[in-house]
């Protein structure tokens, strides 16, 4: 009897043993979490908050460029029927500047902030990444697509968020990546395609904005106070100014770049 009894506290005891050990076949806990908002702080008073808007031009002659070369791909040479420039720089009417990157510069995290749920589109059509310059929140998801019938590449080549490169065939599925650290700004390049190139530009808050071909940015929703203001171009680097803006007020200002040979140069 004695024997017996020893024989069943031992069975329970590594039957315990086991089901604490990895016995459960459970699935693990996935690590993926909902974006939390950026910052730590306090949300923004909507009704006390202001806006700084205005506009970029270029004072000088944009730098000529020649046309890309894409007949070592067939797909892509067709698809165009006029030269394709590059789009390093784009000038509007009197000088307007397109692709600049305009946004707050000041640490904003003593405020918080709800990172978008809609996701950022960029295409790959006609061999070329459209928009050129892309911005948007850090958490938030960018969409690649390839409208081409082609295979491309993505590949941004970060300094302080995770590099990544993933093949794109015809017809496959759209891309959805992420960014986790504010960075101005991320070159993307194809590595199947050598002509094709971009940026991308991420923040920690919601107040940048994108110029197109007329120059024009406004940055919305700013709560009161005294921000520096700063401008990215990928061929004139940065130019910045500092604004303050009171409760429910509005500001103007412009940038202006100064092209090689200009006066003031």
């Amino acid at each position: 009897m004695r024997s017996k009894w020893h024989v069943t506290v031992i069975i329970a005891a590594l039957a315990i043993f086991f089901s604490g050990c990895g016995g459960s076949k459970e699935a693990p806990e996935s690590t993926s979490q909902p974006a939390a908002p950026a910052g730590g702080g306090a949300a923004v008073d909507a009704t006390a908050a202001g806006d700084v808007s205005g506009s970029v031009t270029l004072d000088g002659a944009a730098p000529t460029f020649k046309a890309i070369n894409m007949s070592a791909e067939p797909f892509c040479s067709k698809a165009h029927t006029t030269a394709v420039m590059p789009e390093d720089v784009v000038t509007g009417d009197k000088g307007a500047l397109a692709n600049v990157v305009v946004y707050v510069k000041d640490d904003m995290s003593k405020y918080s902030f709800d990172t978008p749920k809609d996701p950022v589109a960029l295409d790959q059509r006609g061999c070329m990444y459209t928009p050129h310059v892309v911005a948007l929140m850090a958490g938030q998801t960018i969409e690649v697509k390839n409208d081409d019938q082609t295979t491309h590449n993505i590949h941004p080549t970060p300094k302080d968020n995770r590099e990544w490169n993933q093949s794109q065939p015809p017809g496959a599925a759209p891309l959805d990546e992420q960014f986790a650290r504010g960075e101005v700004a991320i070159p993307v390049k194809c590595n199947v395609h050598p002509w094709m190139k971009g940026y991308i530009a991420v923040f920690k808050h919601p107040f940048f904005a994108v110029t197109s071909k007329d120059g024009k940015f406004d940055l919305k929703g700013l709560p009161p106070g005294t921000y520096t203001i700063e401008a990215w171009q990928e061929k004139f680097g940065t130019v910045d100014q500092q604004v303050t803006i009171g409760p429910k007020e509005s500001k103007t200002v412009s940038f202006t770049f100064k092209a090689a040979g200009s006066s003031g140069d």
